[in-house]
């Protein structure tokens, strides 16, 4: 986000950049939950942890996508400051307005071209590491209960 700022050479400010950077946090919060929703959904129909990490990032590909092109689009006339005056019916290029929020739209856009790539790779890349780690450490648990305990024991739990 804000290597946008300094590729646009813009201003950082401190107010519109920080409105920015928390709505960029709730589009990319959102994204998160949903695919590890549709993840643990798939999961619990009985599918294994790499089978659902495909499938679900295959499925939820689309809306992700949709999501961070649609706001990039509708937030590119504020960075090039395009602005249409029904008043007067005049198209503006450099208006007081888009000027103001020029810099909440660089880091939102910037941001979402970078979190949008983060949230289809690595967001379900530690999914997997999380769980498949899960996994090993009860196998593990159990083999060391079993070790001290005895195969006789294991039942009282």
């Amino acid at each position: 986000a804000f290597l946008g700022l300094a590729v646009i050479n813009s201003p950082f400010g401190v107010i519109m950049t920080g409105v920015g950077i928390i709505s960029l946090a709730g589009v990319v919060v959102n994204n998160a939950i949903v695919l590890i929703d549709y993840t643990n959904k798939l999961r619990n129909n009985g599918m294994g942890i790499r089978e659902a990490v495909v499938a679900a990032g295959a499925t939820r590909l689309r809306p992700v996508i949709l999501t961070a092109v649609t706001t990039i689009l509708g937030l590119l006339p504020m960075v090039t400051g395009i602005s249409y005056d029904f008043h007067v019916m005049a198209l503006s290029l450099s208006s007081e307005s888009s000027q103001y929020w020029r810099t909440m739209a660089i880091v939102v856009i910037f941001g979402l071209m970078i979190a949008t790539i983060l949230t289809l790779v690595v967001v379900p890349t530690l999914y997997a590491l999380i769980e498949n780690s899960k996994l090993k450490m009860a196998s593990g648990y159990s083999k060391t209960r079993e070790f001290f305990l005895g195969p006789e024991q294991m039942d009282l739990t």
